[in-house]
């Protein structure tokens, strides 16, 4: 219970941060494009790294990184999609959905087969 309100504060704290970011900056959407995720990872890197130590920190920072790569080239291909062809928001997302998966796993056997 200790862990959880620990990750609410510190993540809560993070997001007004990011918040008034985008107030100071242009555009207005700048905060919530740095919303929730990245408040939560760092309070989870934090408490990991408390609780299971630095190494297995390392691997999940890793795998969010990983993460994030992928949903950038998800995000590059909506944005392609809806503005080349002028296709539905909403198909487009759910439509390549898969991508941003297929992407993450790709991603993910690559680097495990990296040789320690």
């Amino acid at each position: 219970m200790q862990e959880l309100l620990i990750r609410f504060l510190v993540g809560g704290a993070v997001v007004c941060c990011f918040a008034l970011l985008g107030e100071i900056f242009r555009p207005k959407t700048f905060a919530g494009l740095f919303g929730a995720a990245p408040s939560l990872a760092l309070a989870t890197l934090g408490l990991t790294i408390v609780h299971r130590g630095h190494p297995y920190a390392a691997i999940a920072a890793r795998s969010m990184l990983l993460g994030a790569i992928a949903f950038f080239v998800y995000a590059c291909a909506v944005s392609l999609a809806l503005v080349r062809y002028k296709t539905h928001s909403l198909r487009t997302t759910l439509f390549l959905m898969p991508l941003w998966f297929v992407v993450a796993f790709a991603l993910y056997v690559l680097v495990a087969r990296r040789p320690a």
